[in-house]
């Protein structure tokens, strides 16, 4: 097991037919904790699975040092790294068996004498004989323990024999992850491992990975674009954004405290809704004529910021029906999205024609083109400045992530 730390680490490729260099991460500061599952996150082109070959070794950073655990590696060959990377095409050997491929690194961890060798093969050639005619390796046995541990971790045994080609989606992802399992690694690193999965098996693979990243304990990074995934795996996230670290923190500090508006509206799905809103006293805004109350931390702040012209934010769980009153916002549905426990009801006010979503009962009859009114939760805003910054800024270490006990 080992921490790992990017320190302050670039990355820039250059340019095609004379055109200017392409920077892909800009002086990134980074620490993953030992056993942590970390999940990265960002649009494409971020920077999150150049992220990932950088530790593996796939490429070199431009500058900066990368170190797992207190050993730079950097500068090693990504056989001397220890680490293991499960890739989103699973990248299975097609001439080996399933066998084979959960073995494969095994066989290649370490250089072997001609004698080795010779006892390796024989091992292997002889093993359907019967058993006084078998002629046995030590390596070959400890490695053949070794894969047998691992397909029964995942429920791989009857599938030994079988070649890739005869394996359904998910299995291969699953010998994808005793691959890299088997070798025990001081750290996994996953590129949108179920990115080629259909949603039901994403779900049952999903919950598979988490428990044995609890069971193994292995410093994880983890890649993905699902929202859901990156929400309920990770003990920490990490919001990546033109190869800057946006925020890091937990599932529930993004979701509750985004540090700036493209953390509020990359994070939660749906994402938050923005409105533009001035500062007229001490807990109190305004939108377009309606004046409304901010309760909890920001209220305080917002007394040194009378007159200044905000950005605030609502999830759509802070935003309900309510009686008309001159006080509750007048909206028109524009349409809803019926998900079982509950709508998804996109509205537009009518004070400055903003698009707003909220969440209600699955009881309620809210066709299109009916006319509602909406409260705001006074606790529920998020106010950003000008230049996008929450505040106040996010309070960092508020819900100290819970890692595995080694």
């Amino acid at each position: 097991m080992a921490d790992v730390r990017f320190q302050k680490v670039c990355k820039t490729y250059p340019g095609r037919r004379g055109g200017a260099p392409v920077s892909v991460l800009h002086d990134l500061d980074l620490q993953v904790q030992d056993g942590e599952f970390l999940v990265l996150v960002g649009p494409s082109g971020c920077g999150k699975s150049t992220l990932l070959r950088l530790l593996a070794g796939l490429e070199q950073p431009s500058t900066g040092e990368i170190l797992v655990g207190n050993r730079p590696v950097s500068q090693l060959r990504p056989a001397q790294r220890d680490v293991a990377m499960v890739f989103q095409s699973y990248a299975l050997y097609p001439h080996l068996t399933v066998a084979g491929n959960l073995g494969f690194g095994l066989r290649r961890s370490r250089p072997r004498s001609p004698l080795e060798q010779l006892q390796d093969s024989l091992h292997q050639a002889s093993r359907r004989l019967p058993s006084a005619l078998r002629l046995t390796s030590p390596r070959e046995t400890r490695i053949e323990g070794r894969i047998g541990e691992v397909a029964a971790m995942l429920e791989l045994g009857p599938l030994l024999d079988r070649l890739p080609k005869e394996l359904s989606g998910g299995q291969k992802q699953r010998v994808a992850l005793g691959r890299a399992i088997a070798r025990q690694p001081a750290v996994f690193l996953m590129d949108e491992p179920l990115s080629n999965l259909d949603a039901k098996l994403r779900t049952g693979t999903r919950a598979q990975i988490v428990e044995l990243q609890r069971r193994l304990g292995t410093t994880t990074l983890y890649v993905t674009h699902d929202q859901v995934e990156a929400m309920t795996m990770g003990h920490r996230i990490a919001v990546l954004h033109a190869g800057t670290l946006q925020q890091l923190g937990t599932p529930m500090e993004l979701y509750q405290w985004p540090a700036n508006l493209f953390v509020a509206q990359f994070i939660g799905s749906p994402p938050m809704n923005l409105l533009p809103v001035e500062v007229v006293g001490p807990g109190q805004l305004q939108l377009e004529g309606h004046r409304l109350p901010v309760d909890g931390p920001l209220a305080e702040a917002m007394a040194s910021r009378v007159g200044h012209q905000l950005t605030g934010g609502l999830r759509a769980e802070h935003l309900r029906l309510a009686p008309a009153t001159n006080r509750n916002l007048r909206a028109s549905v524009s349409h809803s999205e019926a998900l079982g426990n509950e709508q998804l009801l996109t509205c537009r006010l009518e004070a400055g024609g903003h698009l707003v979503q909220l969440r209600v009962g699955p009881e309620e009859q809210v066709p299109p083109g009916a006319t509602i009114h909406v409260e705001a939760d006074p606790s529920g805003w998020r106010l950003f400045d000008s230049s996008g910054t929450a505040l106040p800024r996010p309070r960092s270490g508020a819900q100290e992530p819970v890692l595995p006990r080694l």
